[in-house]
């Protein structure tokens, strides 16, 4: 190549290379700016007897290792967790407890993403059920369904007339103070095995006739959580799948839930630590978060 084409050529590719690494400086990637959380809900979601204890509000027996903080500590987005033990859809438009504000207050229009699980303590359900066939179980040595042959339908008739609509309500509210946000409704991991085990009995004195009972209630409890959520905009995250095998019924280790006897928690029935982090891993992934 004659001299002067060449040095036009280098002269031409130089100027390039300027424009590519002045380009490459110029114009820096945007840094994405933390989401907004808000974490509603109950005991699950508040991980209520799983330490460490949130002392910020000692009345609502929050942890700090509740699924909000693995969500939060996983996608570096800035929480507001005001989960409460005992909390009833009723809790998110009116206060608790005194000095405990409306769990809707910490939401607005800036927020970003809500997480609740919530449903379980209306009506007592989930108490009530697991209180009521204990008893039954007990005095029948764990023999029969005596908590079916003497509840009936009465616990799904209440989840239908009253838990249903009361739900819908408050996860409205969330949606009318934070349109924008992504809503994720948390159901609730299994509690028993789908079929009686008899060596269940020790941890969960629930006759073998009645396991599948209240496995059953609670899938008409999560099937009118779900539909609620779809009903407002919501995303459902469904454990159906995921926990089945991680029951209270199960060695330490495996459950997700704390047994009603012999268990590691002081709030039994309820999710433990290993049980928190697989809902906040489930509810990632359902989100593509994290």
């Amino acid at each position: 190549m004659p001299l002067p084409a060449l040095r036009r050529v280098l002269t031409a590719a130089s100027a390039a290379v300027g424009a590519l690494a002045l380009g490459l400086t110029a114009a820096p990637a945007q840094a994405t700016a933390p989401l907004n959380y808000a974490a509603l809900g109950d005991s699950y979601s508040a991980a209520s007897g799983v330490l460490p204890v949130d002392l910020s509000s000692p009345l609502c027996l929050r942890s700090t290792a509740d699924y909000p903080h693995v969500i939060a500590s996983r996608t570096a987005a800035r929480l507001t967790d005001v989960t409460c033990g005992a909390a009833q859809t009723k809790d998110f438009a009116e206060a608790q407890y005194p000095g405990i504000a409306p769990q809707l207050d910490a939401v607005t229009a800036d927020t970003d993403l809500v997480t609740l699980t919530i449903g379980g303590n209306d009506n007592g359900t989930f108490i009530n059920a697991i209180l009521a066939c204990g008893t039954a179980g007990i005095l029948s040595g764990g023999q029969g369904s005596p908590c079916k042959d003497k509840y009936g339908t009465s616990f799904d008739d209440a989840i239908d007339a009253r838990t249903y609509p009361a739900l819908k309500a408050a996860l409205g509210g969330v949606r009318a103070k934070a349109p924008r946000a992504r809503v994720a409704v948390l159901g609730y991991p299994w509690i028993t095995p789908a079929k009686a085990d008899p060596s269940c009995f020790a941890r969960l004195p629930v006759a073998t006739g009645d396991i599948p009972y209240l496995h059953a209630l609670q899938a008409h409890l999560n099937a009118v959580v779900e539909r609620a959520a779809e009903e407002t905009g919501a995303r459902y995250v469904d454990f159906a799948q995921v926990s089945t095998g991680h029951d209270a019924c199960q060695a330490v280790g495996t459950r997700w839930i704390e047994p009603l006897l012999f268990g590691q928690s002081v709030v039994p029935v309820h999710p433990n630590a290993l049980g928190e982090r697989r809902m906040a891993e489930r509810t990632l992934s359902v989100l593509g978060l994290g």
